[in-house]
Parts: structure tokens; C-alpha cells; sequence
């Protein structure tokens, strides 16, 4: 079910974008619609959709938004080729298999229903009293919005966005500090997780308004991109440092699982320790325990992923890391006595930003 939803959530992005405004087909849509006239129209010509067509006549012309609107003016249903950029066939009548379910109960919706099920292919129903456009594609329907509309709702989303991922950062802050305590259990890492999700399914909302916007949302997208930042990356960086696999295929994994979570599972702090590896929740809950190191270690200025992979290796936890003299982490491959000193400093100021932001 969940990979079914992923899918599902993919086709309607590519969806949105073939009709988003500015485009040409999305110019011959609302051409339609301030004509109130109606119309039926199918993208994609296959033998599937031939099987259900009877009648009208060839065009095979370039599409253009005025030839749409034009052939609209006509009861039949007009054909696009797969891409929308040629005009087929104009004034068919389109009869698909009437054992096919559908909840639409205008003539035309309930075609343009049924033939997205029997073919698999866009289907687009412009309603001549509603004012609504509304797309069809096997089992998905989709009503689009007017640009205000979107505009406003994106609005909502983007300030609530900020809100969280002020929210989020706090979290981090916090957590940074506890690790230079030594004080993290695995409540406050569920905990940044949690908020962790919250930021990047806002953002996923988001890309969706910015794809249904088109070059009307660019000013969203530039905002959304701001404030989301480098967080996927400081997730990414974070679960490497808790779970108890900290590989790179096993920490994709647990992105995905995280993604699939419902909104009551997400909330469930046990659940997510589990998912991190840990089973015995009594003993990890009450006792502190260490990160690996990769997010603070990141926050150096010019420290290459692959010393910081070798400074994991060689330490094992971050506060061992923090008690190695310079001479010890001189001893790690790739690191010389310059090196050494700069990543002494650099955890120490770190250190000292985390405390001072913390006072905030």
C-alpha cells in the first residue's frame, strides 16, 4: 500500500507539471474555461484508448491553445498525442466499458472516469456549468485549483514551515549541547527526528503547490528552499550517528521507512528507537548514550567526509573524540599535526556556538 501511495504521489507531480500555468496546454485549458463551453480530452493515443473512440475526424496538427479552444466548441472529445504537443483527433465520442465504477454522476466526468481506468491514460474533464477542471488517471481525479487559491493555501504552508523548522533547529541545538555534555538519550534524538519529518513532508507539501503553480511559484519555491536548507542533510547526518547500523544503504533505508510513517507513528518516540536498531528501550531510555560524531564533525570548515569517516573509525564515539589529545588524532590516517589542531579548534568553537545558542 505504502509503495502504491509513492506512486501514486509521482504520477501526480508529473501530472501537475504537464499542466501547470504557463504551459501551453494549460493556456488551452483555461481558454476552455472562460469559454464555459466544456470539454473531453485525452492524452496519449494507443491502441487502448482507439478501442474506445468511435467517430470524428483526424486533425494530426501541432497543438496550440487557441486550436484546442477552437475544436472545443465541438460536443466531441478531442485526442493529444502523448506528449500534448500534437492535436490527433477532434469530435469523437468516447464509449468505454460501462461496468466500469465510477462516483461521477455528469455524463462527461463519468466518461472521462471510466476511460482513465480502462486505458491508464490522462484524461482531462472541463465542466461547462461548474467552472472546474479536473483531471482523470487510473484511479487518481485531481480538481485543479485556481491560482489564488494556491497561492493562499501555499502561503499557510510556508509560514507554518518556518514555524517548524524554527522549532527544529532549537531541537538541534539542544542536542548538540547534550552530546558535548554527554547527556543524550534516545527520547531527545526521537525527539529531533520527529521534527526532523515534520520539516520535509512541509516541504514535500510545498513542492507540490510550487509544481501546481508553475511560473507563478517561483518566488514559493525560493522561499520553501531557504528555510528548508541543509535539514535533509543534517537528518541524513544524524541517524548516522544514533543507528545502530550506520551504513549508508541502512540509513536510506530508515529515511524511507520515515517517509512512509503515518502521522500517529511518527509521534510514537518507541517506535522510531526501534527503527534506529535499538530493542531493549528500558535500559537505552534512562542511560545516556553517545553519537558517532558525523553531524558535529560535518560543521568543520573543509574536513573531507572521508577523514571524518576515518575519525569515526578509529574513536568510535564523539566524546572520545573530544578527549583525544592532537597527537592521537595525528595518528589517524589523513591527518597531520595541522589538521589535528584545526579539528580541535573547530569542535571547540562549535562547542562554544552551541552553548551560546542555546542561552537564546
Amino acid at each position: 500500500m505504502r509503495e502504491t501511495k509513492d506512486r501514486e504521489h509521482q504520477t501526480m507531480n508529473q501530472l501537475l507539471q504537464m499542466v501547470a500555468p504557463g504551459t501551453p496546454f494549460r493556456d488551452g485549458l483555461e481558454n476552455v474555461l472562460r469559454a464555459k463551453t466544456g470539454a473531453l480530452i485525452v492524452v496519449g493515443c494507443s491502441s487502448e484508448i482507439m478501442e474506445v473512440v468511435d467517430g470524428g475526424f483526424s486533425i494530426n496538427c501541432d497543438f496550440s491553445p487557441n486550436y484546442l479552444y477552437e475544436l472545443a466548441k465541438m460536443d466531441g472529445a478531442i485526442i493529444l498525442s502523448e506528449d500534448a504537443k500534437r492535436i490527433l483527433y477532434a469530435n469523437t465520442q468516447l464509449i468505454p466499458d460501462s461496468s466500469i465504477s465510477s462516483i461521477e454522476t455528469g455524463i462527461r466526468h463519468r466518461t472521462a472516469e471510466r476511460v482513465a481506468k480502462q486505458t491508464g491514460k490522462l484524461v482531462v474533464s472541463i465542466s461547462q456549468r461548474r467552472n472546474i477542471i479536473t483531471l482523470y488517471q487510473g484511479s487518481l481525479r485531481y480538481s485543479l485549483k485556481e491560482t489564488g487559491a494556491i497561492l493562499t493555501k501555499a502561503n499557510q504552508a510556508i509560514q507554518t514551515l518556518e514555524r517548524y523548522r524554527t522549532v527544529y533547529n532549537q531541537a538541534l541545538t539542544n542536542l548538540s549541547a547534550l552530546e558535548f555534555e554527554e547527556l543524550v538519550t534516545m527520547h531527545e534524538v526521537a525527539y529531533v527526528m520527529q521534527r526532523s519529518e515534520m520539516v520535509l513532508r512541509f516541504k514535500m507539501e510545498i513542492s507540490r503547490y510550487v509544481l501546481e503553480l508553475g511560473n507563478e511559484g517561483r518566488l514559493i519555491q525560493m522561499q520553501m528552499v531557504e528555510l528548508v536548507g541543509s535539514a535533509e542533510e543534517e537528518s541524513r547526518l544524524m541517524l548516522k550517528d544514533y543507528a545502530r547500523d550506520s551504513s549508508d544503504e541502512k540509513i536510506r533505508e530508515i529515511q524511507a521507512t520515515l517517509r512512509k510513517l503515518s502521522s500517529e507513528e511518527l509521534l510514537d518516540a518507541n517506535g522510531l528507537i526501534r527503527l534506529l536498531g535499538y530493542t531493549s528501550l528500558s535500559t537505552i531510555a534512562e542511560d545516556g548514550f553517545h553519537p558517532h560524531g558525523y553531524r558535529l564533525l560535518s560543521k568543520i570548515p573543509r574536513l573531507p567526509s572521508v577523514i571524518i569517516h576515518n575519525l569515526v573509525g578509529r574513536f568510535g564515539s564523539f566524546p572520545r573524540m573530544m578527549a583525544a589529545s592532537i597527537e592521537e588524532l595525528d595518528e589517524v590516517d589523513g591527518i597531520g599535526e595541522v589538521r589535528a589542531r584545526s579539528i580541535k579548534e573547530g569542535l571547540k568553537r562549535i562547542q562554544d556556538q552551541v552553548f551560546i545558542d542555546r542561552q537564546i
